[in-house]
């Protein structure tokens, strides 16, 4: 006869899962330590890089100070120090949350973020947007005409919206509905007089079209609208082109599941199978993907705002770059791969809530 032997808490798996030994707690705690790594090596290999190219006030002021002002402006700006000296320097300012002033036109960073911060949120909210509309519905139809010319068609088309750089679209559409028929405004956030009434209004938060809604005025919203239907699309269709290619992929999978077998030997008709048992449970792996494209809509951003003169992050970033200012590049750096981070870290916890393997 065989015995019955009583599970221990460090036998029975349940109680494993529950006390943290590959559980949720341990898994989201691995995932949130791993964010401080990769803030910190991504910065480092930007200070270091930046510094191969020489300093910003060699490279913007030489032909304007005499030598022995140049190298005054060097010691002040602590340019002249040894190269691990200003590492440590900087490691130290930003541990305390001292971004520092841009060296190139002495902008305090944090006002730079909080000036500029919003319409890179508005942005890449847009072209998430436009991804979604865009990637599921079109991913939905390719799997329904599964190796026929329409899905052929489509998964090139995404291919496509993927593999062209963001701003030759973006200038491909200037052309078209900007110049060619006059549709859209060619560049900016908004119409000069838009932007004035919605900076002069008391409350303002930076994404104009909250703040043109709240001023509840018509034209205002019109105006931002039509100034955010191009750059949304040339940063949007990156991403929906990834959406599209997945959705498909997943809804095929889905179509073929026992329980839509199951439901299709009872007589339930293609579309319903499509629209209500399949596209669900297909639409699960987006969420993952969606916080992995935050990193490329990021990216992308920085040439879509140049492209679009949308001023945002993205633009100042292409701004700074360019004159070699180390302090503001490493502060927008910093940032971006903290936005990058953290909103990983978010799509792991939606992910493991909503399956238990991805856990273990």
């Amino acid at each position: 006869m065989t015995a019955l032997v009583e599970l221990g808490p460090e036998q029975d798996p349940a109680a494993t899962s529950k006390t943290g030994g590959g559980g949720i707690g341990r898994y989201l705690l691995v995932r949130f330590l791993l964010i401080f790594p990769t803030v910190f090596f991504l910065v480092t290999v930007v200070f270091f890089l930046m510094r191969l190219t020489g300093d910003p006030i060699s490279s913007a002021l030489a032909d304007r100070l005499t030598p022995q002002q140049l190298q005054e402006r060097l010691h002040s700006a602590g340019y002249d120090r040894p190269l691990l000296v200003q590492y440590g320097d900087f490691l130290r300012d930003t541990a305390t949350g001292d971004l520092g002033r841009t060296a190139t036109d002495n902008r305090s960073i944090t006002e730079l973020l909080g000036t500029y911060g919003a319409a890179t949120v508005e942005l890449t909210v847009y072209a998430l947007i436009v991804a979604l509309l865009v990637g599921i519905p079109l991913g939905r139809l390719a799997a329904r005409h599964r190796d026929r010319v329409p899905d052929a068609l489509l998964r090139f088309g995404g291919i496509l919206a993927y593999a062209m750089p963001v701003f030759f679209v973006g200038l491909i559409l200037k052309l078209i509905f900007s110049v060619w028929l006059g549709w859209l405004p060619v560049a900016g956030r908004a119409g000069t007089s838009t932007q004035l009434f919605l900076q002069n209004r008391t409350s303002v938060t930076g994404i104009y079209l909250i703040d043109a809604l709240r001023s509840g005025d018509g034209g205002a919203v019109v105006d931002v609208l039509q100034h955010a239907v191009l750059p949304s699309l040339a940063l949007g269709l990156l991403c929906g082109g990834v959406v599209l290619r997945l959705v498909r992929t997943n809804l095929i999978g889905t179509l073929s599941a026992g329980y839509v077998d199951a439901a299709r030997s009872r007589g339930v008709g293609e579309s319903r199978l499509a629209n209500r048992h399949a596209t669900r449970p297909a639409l699960i792996p987006i969420i993952t993907v969606l916080g992995l494209q935050v990193a490329g809509l990021l990216g992308g951003a920085v040439l879509t705002e140049t492209t679009f003169e949308w001023r945002g992050l993205g633009y100042q970033l292409a701004h700074y770059l360019t004159v070699r200012d180390f302090v503001a590049v490493q502060a927008l750096v910093m940032v971006f791969a903290v936005v990058v981070a953290v909103t990983n870290f978010i799509v792991d916890v939606v992910a493991a809530f909503i399956d238990p393997r991805v856990r273990y």
